[in-house]
Order: structure tokens, then sequence, then C-alpha cells
């Protein structure tokens, strides 16, 4: 508990143990999210959220078997399989979401692991998309290290690969890759000079335990993820999560003011989810260290509220998005993507 008692100003670590992070989730909710709120004002501007959205550039007819997946080609969703789109078609999507004022689009595609024919393909999405003045951004599966250089030299920035849960409750949701198959990808991703988007899903029946495992895998790579999306997981006809036990809000807020403790650099995204949370259960969210949204069209394969209830919420809230300042120029948004099929982050 003396490591609790810390100032908020303590360093950056990547030695939490289980113990110390079942102790934050065990502190009374108020004393959570005081400690939550002063970490995140050290960081940011508790006042700006990022406002965020993505281009899914292939959907459906996922090989793999993720339990919470609308996308795996095994279950009967109701997502029928499309193409890779062409760098035209979503060159023209980048362009109106530069034209709305964004600074970074992601390109989300639903595969295990992109072949290796297809990486020129996405490869010239990347560079005609940074061509526009845009960050970059990816969600492909699972990538080797020559693919993340290729890639990279493409002028990828950042890549998006959540963990998804615990390593001891992985073998519940997931059988056709290991989780260090997962932690190898973002091995490649950084090595390759990209930056991280790593978070997971929350309410797949979990323990909060096995919550807390998922936030010390997280905290304790390397290098903290530069954005940490939070999923609650979206309940979707078909799939072998469709009748799991909904999660307590108020213990969705304490994953949320946990990751911000632990990680308090990183952006704390709320990700899919969101369109069936209160606007009271947003508000704690916010309170808690989360400061970035998807927004806008839909998130993936699952709804996502619409931007204008977003922005009157803000108003309501006294919350304005994030701008980012990029060579002399304002924007108000970035692009940016969860992993493919799990609408995150």
């Amino acid at each position: 508990m003396a490591a609790l008692r810390e100032a908020p100003s303590a360093p950056v670590r990547h030695d939490w143990t289980r113990a110390e992070i079942e102790a934050l989730f065990d502190l009374p909710f108020t004393e959570l999210l005081h400690r939550a709120a002063s970490v995140h004002r050290i960081h940011f501007d508790p006042a700006e959220v990022q406002v965020s959205t993505l281009l899914s550039v292939k959907t459906g007819g996922c090989p793999e078997d993720c339990a919470y997946c609308p996308q795996a080609q095994r279950y009967h969703t109701g997502v029928e399989a499309t193409k890779l789109m062409s760098t035209d078609e979503v060159l023209e999507k980048a362009r109106a979401a530069r034209a709305a004022g964004a600074s970074r689009f992601c390109m989300g595609a639903a595969w295990r692991s992109p072949k290796d024919r297809d990486i020129p393909k996405v490869a010239a999405m990347i560079r005609e998309v940074k061509a526009l003045g845009l960050e970059t951004c990816a969600t492909l599966g699972m990538l080797r290290a020559d693919q993340a250089a290729t890639l990279r030299e493409a002028g990828l920035d950042y890549y998006n690969h959540n963990l998804d849960t615990a390593p001891e409750f992985y073998g519940e949701i997931i059988h056709t890759r290991e989780y260090q198959d997962r932690l190898d990808t973002l091995e490649h991703v950084r090595d390759a000079g990209m930056k991280t988007c790593c978070g997971g899903i929350v309410g797949m029946g979990e323990t909060r335990a096995q919550r807390a495992g998922l936030l010390q895998a997280l905290a304790n790579l390397p290098a903290h993820p530069d954005s940490v999306p939070i999923n609650r997981l979206v309940k979707v006809a078909g799939t072998p999560l469709a009748e799991t036990a909904e999660l307590d809000p108020f213990e969705f807020v304490r994953m949320i003011a946990v990751a911000r403790i632990m990680m308090p650099r990183s952006m704390v995204r709320l990700s899919a989810g969101r369109e069936t949370m209160s606007d009271e259960l947003q508000a704690l969210c916010f309170a808690a260290g989360a400061n970035s949204i998807f927004y806008g069209e839909k998130l993936l394969t699952t709804a996502n509220p619409e931007a204008e209830a977003d922005l009157a919420l803000f108003r309501r809230l006294g919350l304005r998005p994030m701008q980012v300042v990029e060579e002399a120029r304002t924007v108000h948004a970035d692009i940016v993507a969860p992993a493919a099929g799990t609408c995150a982050a």
C-alpha cells in the first residue's frame, strides 16, 4: 500500500504487482476517482477529450474464433465479408476526414494477419493518406517484423493491437492465437519505430482480479501504449458471449480509473460499448481520467453514438474536443482505431 500513497507525480512504472493493482480496485469509489483525477490533471487538461473515428477498409470473414467478435466467419452474426477497399475509396474517406478537421486516419481490416500480397496494397494507402498531411494508423492483426518495417517505411505512425484480457483468462475467449503472438506483434511494432495503441475488453465474464491482470500486462510492457482503449463488451447475437451478464457500470469506471493511475501519460479511450452507456456513466468515466472517445459512424461493426449527441454531452459537461496543433494548423479530431473485430481501440 505504500506505493499507492506516493504522490501522483511518481515516475511512470513498469513493475506493478497484482496485489498493488487489486488494492487500487478495492479502494472506496470516491477515493479511487480522486486519485485518478489527480494523476490525470498532472499530464492532461481535464476539460479536453480527444475525438476519434475510423474506417474499416476490410470487414468480416476473419478466421479467428474470438468469442466476442461479430466479424469471425464461423459465427452467424449478419456481418457480410467485404473485399479490401481500393486506395481511391480510402482516399475519398481520408479527404473527407481532413476537411472535417481530422489529423490522424486509421485503416482497420478484419484479418488474422495480412498476407504478403496485402502489404503493398495497404502500404499504398498509407503513403497516399500520408501525402494528404494526415497521421496514419492501422489495425490489421498480427504482424511479422518485416511487415511492420514495410508499413513504417510507407509512413505508418500508429499500430493498434489489443491484448484483450488477462493472460490467465485469454484461453476462455480465444483459441486461434496465443497471448505471446500479441506480445510479439507489439514488439515488432515498437522495434519498427511506430507508436502503439493497445487495450482490452471488459465484461466478458472475467473477474475483477482478471481485469487487474489485463492492466498489469499493459502497464508492464516495455513502453506504455500511447493509447489504451477500454472496451465494454458489445453483446452480438450469434457470438458465444451474446448472453453474458452485464458488467456493473461502477466496475467499468473503476477500470478506467485504475488504468489512468497505472498509465498516467497514455490516452485512455472509451471505445466499444459506449453507445449503451448513459450520459451519467460517461461523465463518471471522464471524471476518472478517460480523455478520448470514438464517435460518429459505426465503430467497425457495432454502433457508436452520433457525433452531435456527443458534442451536446460535451457542452453539458463543459468539455471540449482536444485540439492538436500540427505545422501551424489547428485540428480538432483524430481518426484512430481498435483492433479489427474488437471495436477497440
